[in-house]
């Protein structure tokens, strides 16, 4: 079922913000037409992040996110008002239940920070016995008249809807992971090493999501290992236009590339579809600059248990060593971990970040740009690693 097998990393995600007790849960329920979040009179009920991934008509795959409140107390408290600053992390578009305080000026100031997309509401409209009057007042603060809605009796849920659909992104969905380097009935050769890391009869999610895009292009997608790499080239009449591989394969499959042939690799071009590549090239050059006093964050987006071979635990830390030391401090994050600070790292490595929205990797780089740390990715250090940047495509 098509429905179920978008990645959450590819769908729209709009997150519910607001105080305790403001309706968001009642909202999501109506939203998404389904009990997907307790509703409570009592504040605070909602105590973790709820997700629920829907189509809607019109804007298409989404993740619709419900949040605690942001003025809960106590330690429990600040833990969930956490998971909520992590949630305005990967936020494409924010649904704000409105209420004019100070403290909802800061999560706003935020936002504003983020470039990230707001449709004010005014909840609880069965509650207000002057709602319209209420929304108009408030237009003057917020640039625009908030809709007025209710989760509870469905009011206003349409024009959320639409609302929604006005204010996506003007570039979800408009990026593909190969961009402009192939086109129809162009011949991409795919080299796929199926190491630790691939389980047996599956695909890792770049490898099956570049497939089905070159399908979509109408390229002629060929696949091979490393090891059949020269078998597959002597079988094809003319060279690739396109050679994508492992980044881990670089060094093996550059040498066989015939000089017609543009090669990148998986994680270069997701570096290029989820995060910023021309900040991630320049930064490279930082892995140059590294001493055996330097420190390294490195960021993975999954939370696999490691792997013997695994690629960001492993295998780019003994790359860095053996080129610059065995002093080099190396510290690893995954998941939603990810310093505030980050000024006391020479570089940052990220990950593809297959399993990450776009949006969230782009709140990850802005944050480095800010504190002007160097960050770069896993496939864009490999290439420079081995002299190969200036030769691949992205």
């Amino acid at each position: 079922m098509q429905l179920n097998d978008t990645p959450q990393a590819n769908r729209l995600q709009i997150a519910l913000l607001g105080k305790r007790n403001a309706g968001k849960s009642s909202l999501i329920n109506a939203l998404t037409g389904q009990e997907v979040a307790v509703v409570s009179d009592t504040p605070g009920t909602t105590t973790d992040l709820v997700n629920k991934a829907m189509e809607l008509t019109g804007i298409g795959a989404c993740l619709f996110i419900d949040t605690p409140g942001y003025d809960d107390i106590g330690e429990l408290g600040e833990l969930r008002v956490e998971k909520t600053r992590l949630a305005l992390e990967k936020a494409d578009l924010v649904l704000l239940l409105c209420d004019g305080s100070e403290e909802e000026r800061g999560w706003l100031k935020l936002l504003k920070s983020k470039q990230t997309p707001v449709v004010y509401l005014l909840g609880k409209s069965d509650l207000r016995a002057n709602a319209a009057e209420e929304a108009e007042r408030m237009s003057e603060y917020y640039g625009e008249k908030p809709i007025v809605c209710s989760g509870k009796d469905r009011q206003g849920i349409e024009q959320i809807q639409q609302a929604i659909l006005a204010k996506m992104p003007s570039d979800f969905d408009a990026l593909d992971i190969t961009r402009g380097l192939v086109g129809k009935d162009d011949v991409v050769l795919l080299v796929m090493p199926q190491d630790i890391q691939a389980p047996k009869g599956r695909l890792i999610l770049p490898q099956v999501q570049t497939i089905r895009e070159l399908l979509d292009k109408q390229c002629c997608a060929l696949c091979c290992t490393t090891e059949q790499l020269p078998t597959a080239l002597k079988a094809l009449a003319a060279p690739p236009k396109l050679i994508i591989t492992d980044s881990q394969a670089f060094a093996a499959v550059y040498p066989l590339k015939p000089a017609e042939s543009l090669l990148t690799s998986f994680s270069v071009l997701f570096a290029a579809y989820k995060g910023d590549i021309d900040y991630f090239v320049q930064s490279a050059a930082a892995i140059g600059r590294l001493t055996p006093q330097s420190r390294v964050l490195i960021a993975e987006a999954c939370t696999h248990a490691p792997k013997t071979e695994d690629i960001g635990r492993v295998k780019i830390p003994a790359l860095l060593r053996k080129r610059f030391g065995a002093s080099l401090q190396i510290d690893m994050v995954s998941g939603n971990r990810f310093p505030d600070n980050l000024s006391d790292y020479d570089l940052v490595i990220h990950c593809g970040a297959c399993m990450f929205n776009r949006k969230h990797v782009l709140s990850r780089t802005q944050r480095a740009r800010e504190q002007q740390v160097p960050m770069t990715n896993y496939g864009v250090t490999i290439a420079w690693l081995t002299g190969i940047l200036d030769k691949i495509s992205y």
